[in-house]
């Protein structure tokens, strides 16, 4: 069989990818095997978004305490944002650039409090409605 040839396919060309799996002398069942490859797929999709919609950034710790207070932190930002996306039919990245204009203050002057909420839009609202109640 030469280098462009797949046993029982024939000829492939350089642009086709061919995944075959031999689990224990048989050959998996092709459904079972797209169906784990889709959910590495979105493993890898979400650590993608993290890094860049959540501009999740390496950070070197040294104890074990720091590093897995970094990585409980990194998880629940991603489950989070999965829960968002999920609720809001929106991509994370899309979210944040919507919710980011929206600021509010709390100031101080001679021993009392003002809080000045943000001024939110029926659009945003509506967003902010479907992301907090499910």
């Amino acid at each position: 069989m030469s280098a462009g040839q797949v046993a029982g396919l024939g000829e492939v060309s350089g642009s086709e990818r061919v995944v075959m799996v031999d689990i224990d002398g048989g050959v998996a069942d092709l459904s079972a095997f797209a169906g784990k490859y889709h959910e590495l797929w979105h493993v890898e999709q979400s650590f993608r978004m993290s890094k860049t919609d959540l501009r999740a950034r390496p950070i070197f710790h040294r104890t074990r305490d720091a590093i897995e207070a970094n990585l409980t932190v990194v998880f629940t930002a991603l489950a989070v944002s999965r829960v968002v996306q999920e609720r809001s039919g929106f991509a994370i990245g899309k979210v944040v650039k919507l919710l980011r204009p929206l600021r509010s203050a709390t100031i101080a002057i001679n021993g009392t409090r003002h809080t000045f909420p943000p001024d939110v839009e029926a659009n945003t609202q509506a967003l902010l409605d479907r992301i907090v109640e499910p």
